[in-house]
């Protein structure tokens, strides 16, 4: 005759692990659901890594290859045509001053006549007066973001 305790011992054993599995699978289905997100967050912030930093190196090939301070001298500068520029990209003279990297107190300046624009400035200057608005404001999100 077998013994009531061990039988009876062995099916609490085996009733308390078939609960204990049925609590613990939502958790896993959940942690494995996490594991996988994490892993989806990680390729998605690897990528834009990458795009950010091939958008950022085309940018700076882009101002590279912009006026050079060398040729400030060569640069017709007129207050006229900055204040016209600016109104045709329908930027304020602090969006204005950030993409040529002066103040927009200096861009006030500058169009009304009270200053004029350093070597460096006025190579900042040159390199903006060409821009397009798609392009301005394209620059403009780069240098804020």
């Amino acid at each position: 005759m077998p013994n009531i305790a061990t039988i009876l011992k062995d099916e609490i054993a085996r009733v308390a692990r078939k609960e204990i599995k049925r609590q613990t699978a939502t958790l896993q289905k959940q942690s494995a659901q996490y594991r996988r997100d994490v892993a989806e967050l990680k390729r998605q912030v690897s990528d834009l890594q990458k795009r950010l930093s091939f958008i950022e190196n085309q940018e700076k090939r882009r101002l590279a290859n912009s006026a050079p301070i060398e040729k400030a001298d060569e640069v017709r500068y007129s207050p006229k045509w900055v204040a016209r520029h600016r109104a045709k990209l329908g930027l304020s003279a602090e969006n204005y001053g950030k993409l040529v990297g002066v103040s927009g107190l200096t861009i006030y300046n500058w169009e009304a006549g009270k200053s004029r624009p350093r070597k460096k400035q006025l190579a900042g200057w040159a390199s903006v007066r060409n821009l397009g608005k798609r392009e301005a404001l394209k620059r403009l999100e780069l240098l804020e973001g």
